[in-house]
């Protein structure tokens, strides 16, 4: 009898704990996501000062723009448009770089975004609202830089 009710005690405590997990991941997978476009920007440069950064100390910079989950902080980069251009997923990008920086910010837009990307033109400066995914560095075995890398961006202004 007493056996009978351990398992019983046993088997209500482990329905509970699977509900409250159950909840718990419901809740992160439904949360919304951040509006980037409507959020303020942490921090505000051009596109130099930023590749610069990343190739000088890519931890301090990690340790600057990401918070303790991963997430990047929102930046605005101002720059020169070298590059305009489709991903693989059919999304707009620009690259943000100057004649004389070694890498530059490639801009991915989303699909509600991209439609500003058609009055831009080559050559133009301008200013980009997104978050980073990785920065910049040097790729020794290709002996090539690569360039910062937003996403969510937007044009903020021309």
């Amino acid at each position: 009898m007493k056996r009978k009710k351990i398992i019983q005690i046993l088997l209500t405590i482990l329905v509970l704990a699977l509900i409250i997990a159950g909840s718990n991941v419901y809740y992160q997978f439904n949360q919304p996501h951040r509006n980037v476009q409507a959020s303020k920007a942490d921090y505000s440069y051009n596109s130099s000062q930023i590749v610069n950064e990343y190739l000088a100390n890519p931890t301090a910079a990690n340790e600057k723009y990401l918070d303790e989950e991963g997430n990047s902080k929102i930046l605005e980069i101002s720059g020169i448009v070298a590059e305009i251009f489709e991903d693989f997923n059919k999304q707009k990008v620009i690259l943000l770089k100057s004649a004389l920086d070694k890498a530059g910010v490639s801009c991915t837009f989303t699909p509600e975004t991209d439609a500003t990307v058609n009055q831009i033109k080559t050559g133009e400066t301008i200013t980009v609202k997104g978050v980073i995914r990785s920065g910049a560095s040097y790729d020794k075995d290709l002996g090539v830089y690569e360039n910062v890398i937003m996403e969510k961006c937007s044009v903020v202004s021309k």
